[in-house]
């Protein structure tokens, strides 16, 4: 179990720290469009896809918080800097920004801007093809009526998908509390859907996926937000981070990845920053 643990470390230390530096860019204005950052929910996309590494390339549609599940699943961080300053050769052509973001090759589909949409695309995308589906999408997006409504489908066709809802409990500034009376899990259960409300320990996302792609199945993970909800800004400083608590939980090796990664891609940035 340790050795799993190290492997979604080093896909979530490339997250961290990539969202880490691009924070330091936006304080700097090199970025100067809107920005959302996804440290602090890395640890989702770090497990999920350390689970399906090497069994299936699941098609993947992604929520407007969509840094780490672009890295996690293979997406190239070059292309990514590159798209965040608005070059024709970043992953979406210069044109979706750090919402939208894609990956063609690593079955990365880009959010269209539309709050929750990523949700009956995918659902359509999956009764169509009947090809293992993976959907992202946050915890107020979760709460459109077509999002609702698409989950009830998957399960009444019975289809191969995975729904993350990654749960930070705000819809920019507003918690659940203010804006629900319900829970996603208990929706899903009363659609007749596999569902788990847990946490983003990657050991409770590993058992909450023995079925996956055999049946539809939803995932309320709760996470926090490290940053603010677009932008350079912290929330809050006193609050859990999974990411540091695993780092000193497995040590050293952890530790020194961590510095490796942070050299790289402080590399890639200034390189990037130094094409013409």
């Amino acid at each position: 179990m340790s050795n799993f643990r190290l492997r979604v470390f080093k896909k979530a230390a490339l997250s961290r720290n990539f969202e880490n530096e691009t924070f330091k860019k936006i304080e700097q204005k090199i970025i100067q469009i809107p920005v959302y950052l996804s440290a602090g929910q890395e640890y989702i996309s770090a497990t999920i896809a350390t689970l399906l590494e090497k069994k299936v390339k699941p098609h993947i549609f992604i929520q407007h918080r969509g840094h780490s599940t672009y890295l996690s699943f293979n997406g190239d961080p070059i292309k990514l800097i590159d798209e965040l300053l608005g070059r024709g050769s970043g992953c979406a052509n210069g044109m979706g920004g750090s919402a939208s973001i894609q990956s063609k090759e690593n079955n990365i589909f880009g959010h269209d801007g539309l709050m929750g949409s990523q949700v009956p695309i995918a659902v359509g995308y999956c009764y169509t093809t009947k090809i293992p589906t993976i959907v992202f999408v946050g915890d107020s997006a979760a709460e459109e009526d077509y999002v609702l409504s698409s989950i009830g489908w998957a399960q009444t066709k019975n289809l191969p998908i995975l729904f993350v809802v990654e749960d930070n409990n705000l819809s920019i500034l507003t918690e659940k509390i203010i804006r629900r009376n319900w829970d996603m899990h208990n929706v899903a259960k009363g659609f007749g859907m596999i569902s788990y409300n847990i946490s983003d320990d990657p050991v409770e996302i590993k058992n909450s996926m023995n079925s996956v792609f055999e049946k539809p199945i939803l995932l309320n993970i709760n996470t926090i937000r490290k940053y603010w909800h677009a932008g350079a800004g912290i929330d809050d400083n006193d609050v859990y981070d999974r990411y540091i608590d695993e780092m000193k939980n497995i040590g050293d090796q952890a530790m020194e990845f961590n510095e490796k990664i942070k050299k790289y891609i402080e590399k890639i940035w200034q390189q990037q920053l130094e094409k013409k």
